[in-house]
């Protein structure tokens, strides 16, 4: 195992563990920017979405030359492949934390529609999700990651439950719609952040495992992973 913890490496881990804690503070942020109506936090998150991007730009130039340069062995390809993968995803968080802060900033010249306790409650799950499945990469942990997978029923099911209530606002008030549509799309963005994390935590079983689960729909359903 010691190739395996060479500098590289490291460095190459390192960068995609920034990645992942700067993708989290995105979308705390963007929820805080949102519940608070905080306009001058909705556009910090906003312009700090360059910052993730650049991070995923260094992470496929390390994997590139680390794979160039080396004959890597499986276990080290299988690190550097599920990088690059997992680093894709953590954009597309970091996008849709930008989405989440870009209506948290229309919404906030608005009164609330509702009070906001069922978004911060699936972020808090979604941010939970992501947060596992980095440790995850750390510490090659299949049974953490298979955990992760199973959550993301919950944030479906709150996502559903938010979206038959607003629809009932936009029903029997028509002045609510536009506010009611923007959470809806928050809600939305929320769900697919812990898609997401999903994801991740499904590279991270065959990090730790050599094993494809990416499709095993059925599966992750029943339980038997």
């Amino acid at each position: 195992m010691t190739r395996f913890f060479d500098s590289e490496l490291e460095t190459f881990r390192s960068s995609l563990i920034l990645m992942g804690e700067t993708s989290i503070r995105q979308v705390r942020d963007a929820l805080t920017a949102l519940v608070g109506a905080d306009i001058a936090l909705a556009d910090r998150v906003i312009a700090a979405d360059d910052e993730i991007d650049r991070l995923e730009i260094r992470i496929d130039d390390e994997a590139i030359r680390y794979m160039n340069l080396r004959a890597p062995v499986a276990t080290e390809l299988r690190l550097v492949i599920v990088g690059m993968k997992a680093s894709h995803d953590l954009e597309r968080v970091g996008d849709e934390a930008t989405s989440i802060a870009r209506r948290a900033v229309k919404l906030a010249s608005e009164p609330a529609l509702k009070p906001y306790v069922d978004i911060p409650r699936m972020a808090t799950i979604a941010i939970e999700m992501l947060r596992d499945a980095m440790d995850c990469f750390l510490q090659v942990d299949a049974e953490k990651a298979i955990a992760v997978i199973k959550r993301d029923s919950e944030v479906d099911a709150i996502n559903r439950q938010l979206y038959r209530e607003l629809t009932s606002f936009m029903i029997e008030n028509p002045a609510t719609i536009s506010r009611a549509l923007e959470l809806m799309f928050i809600s939305k963005s929320i769900e697919r952040i812990a898609d997401h994390a999903s994801n991740i935590a499904e590279e991270m079983v065959f990090l730790a495992q050599a094993r494809d689960i990416r499709h095993s729909d059925g599966l992750k359903k029943s339980g038997d992973l």
